[in-house]
């Protein structure tokens, strides 16, 4: 008699970061849950990842909505799953300063960001200890590390998935849980570019790939911070060291000069 098999479940999975851990997480044999609300595209994955046999299945699902971690373990449920590793990929950013902004469009930052995150999360973590096993990858980024004008929200919601993930992997640390933060700089993907966030010379952008390869093999390494590339490293050690004030003023001229 078999229980339930083990799945990968990924948000934001049709794009971007999401989507190249998608394919990476594709050669682990589990069954792939991708979640995202772009249909066509999250469609177009799963055909690709079955052409080389890889079991996936597509939930098009808007985690903004509070059903949304309701849906997912629904479907899970139906295909007779359950969440061995949480990939929390998906994000939203909105450009504009906060008083001149549809409040539903930046409170949908938070819903993502922050809520979703955090309800799939615990959601799934007490199966992964009751089994021993498992974890958890969330996409933070380096600019959680300092406040932003115009990306206020945004870059708050950062600083949470970076501090919810440490403080995560500290509790689960033994448990044979791995539980790690991805913190990349400015990657390029369909967020980014419906943000309109700039590219700079002090923050210059990375490849998708590049940022999914490295949290992704970190993950499997037992890290808790995978942090890309050598200037992304000194960005957040200057961010620390610098008074609030300074890092405020310096984020602002790199905004304005997008």
């Amino acid at each position: 008699m078999t229980g339930p098999h083990p799945a990968i479940v990924i948000t934001g999975a049709a794009s971007g970061i999401g989507r190249e851990i998608a394919r990476l997480a594709a050669m682990e044999g589990s069954f792939l849950l991708l979640v995202d609300r772009a249909d066509r595209e999250l469609t177009d994955l799963v055909v690709e990842l079955s052409a080389f046999d890889v079991k996936a299945a597509a939930v098009c699902q808007d985690l903004a909505r509070s059903d949304a971690v309701s849906c997912i373990e629904r479907a899970l449920r139906e295909r007779d799953l359950y969440c061995d590793v949480l990939i929390n990929c998906a994000g939203l950013q909105v450009f504009a300063s906060a008083a001149e902004t549809r409040y539903s469009e930046q409170t949908s930052q938070i819903d993502v960001n922050v809520r979703a995150l955090t309800e799939l999360t615990i959601r799934f973590v007490p199966g992964m200890l009751a089994r021993g096993g498992g974890g958890v990858l969330n996409v933070g980024s380096i600019t959680g590390n300092a406040p932003a004008p115009e990306l206020g929200i945004h870059y708050a919601t950062k600083a949470f998935v970076n501090s919810f993930s440490a403080a995560l992997a500290s509790e689960l640390a033994g448990t044979g849980l791995t539980v790690t933060c991805l913190a990349p700089g400015l990657v390029t993907t369909p967020s980014l570019e419906r943000a309109r966030a700039a590219q700079s010379w002090l923050i210059p952008r990375s490849d998708a790939f590049e940022a999914a390869t490295a949290g992704w093999l970190g993950f499997k390494a037992g890290k808790r911070l995978v942090i890309p590339g050598l200037r992304n490293h000194l960005i957040v050690t200057f961010a620390r060291l610098l008074p609030r004030s300074i890092a405020l003023q310096m984020v602002g001229l790199l905004q304005r000069a997008r």
